[in-house]
């Protein structure tokens, strides 16, 4: 089985929206789901989007998604990379989809020079909370933000020269 990662297309919102019905279900909070395909498509893939997206196939089998945007760092100077959703479809699991979004989503961080990439974990879910420590990401409280940086971030990207790794905070 080959696995693909790509941007997704305006095409794939409807598979977006079942993505995160399927992580809020997950999430125990079904009902929490608000979000229209017209949101989606308004949202991310107008002239100024507010959100990016990644796609894992298998095959041609949509496998899981990324969802992320940038924020921006006051104390840095620069922006950072929020990933607000990472859910691959159960059937998927074990096949390093998840890493393989991960990874992706960090090398867009390195390339846009985004000393920050964050995200939050609830604090029972303990298969992604061991996956994300074993990715070297560092847990900050009780709500359990993520945030990977520095020579981390560059580990998880692929880059093999941290030498030129800028501190943060």
């Amino acid at each position: 089985m080959a696995t693909t990662i790509r941007a997704a297309t305006q095409a794939d919102i409807p598979q977006i929206l079942t993505f995160i019905r399927a992580l809020a279900t997950y999430e125990r909070e079904p009902e929490a789901v608000v979000a229209t395909e017209e949101d989606l498509i308004r949202d991310g893939f107008g002239p100024n989007p507010f959100y990016f997206c990644l796609f894992a196939d298998v095959d041609t089998q949509p496998a899981g998604f990324a969802f992320y945007f940038f924020n921006y760092s006051t104390w840095t100077g620069r922006p950072g990379l929020y990933l607000e959703d990472l859910f691959v479809l159960p059937e998927f699991r074990g096949l390093g989809i998840g890493k393989a979004l991960l990874q992706k989503v960090a090398a867009i961080a390195v390339e846009k020079n985004c000393p920050r990439l964050q995200w939050a974990v609830l604090d029972w879910n303990t298969p992604a909370i061991d996956f994300y420590r074993a990715m070297g990401a560092e847990f900050m409280d009780s709500w359990r933000n993520v945030r990977v940086t520095g020579d981390a971030l560059k580990r998880l990207a692929g880059d093999r020269d941290q030498s030129s790794a800028e501190p943060t905070q």
